[in-house]
């Protein structure tokens, strides 16, 4: 069954989050006293060009298989050192069609809006060609991006590891998640 493992946040912008016994998701806004909390945009690169756009990543979750194919790559990497806000366990969150929402917990939701796209600081703080193992080629020669999905809040709530998830699918043609 489909569970998170651990969660985090952190009110700086720093790549890492801290660990947490529990965070709490705030509908509309991300995880309460995280940096990227709020209805615009608050990732700094993106910041710069466009302050008022929409925030569409709210919640960065990733799943935990992630670090054992890390591992076999020589990187020990464990819950939120890959700056997500929530750790999954049995779901390939990479799969999932935009618009899946995901219920955390008792009552959060958290609905995807595309893939985190990997950039140097994996380098910089997991180690030289980190970023490159969390990228590969699909079968047609596409970018495959491991690195997690991110989302806005739906329904807010407490989340906290060893809560079950379940994954709603969105009606109509599945539109495989890009980049945001």
């Amino acid at each position: 069954m489909p569970s998170v493992i651990a969660v985090g946040r952190d009110e700086k912008h720093r790549f890492a989050k801290v660990p947490q016994e529990c965070i709490t998701l705030l509908a509309g806004l991300g995880v309460e006293g995280d940096a990227h909390c709020g209805p615009t945009i608050r990732h700094r690169s993106r910041r710069r060009k466009a302050i008022d756009l929409p925030n569409t990543r709210q919640v960065h979750l990733l799943q935990s298989e992630l670090f054992e194919e890390l591992a076999r790559a020589g990187f020990r990497v464990g819950p939120s050192q890959m700056g997500e806000n929530v750790t999954t366990e049995g779901v390939d969150l990479l799969a999932l069609p935009l618009g899946t929402r995901l219920r955390l917990g008792p009552s959060a939701i958290v609905e995807l809006t595309g893939l985190r796209n990997p950039c140097v600081q994996i380098d910089r703080n997991i180690g030289e060609g980190a970023m490159a193992a969390t990228l590969a080629r699909a079968e047609d020669g596409s970018l495959v991006r491991k690195s997690g999905v991110m989302g806005i809040v739906v329904a807010g709530g407490v989340v906290r590891a060893g809560d079950t998830m379940a994954v709603e699918l969105p009606e109509g043609e599945a539109v495989p998640l890009q980049p945001v």
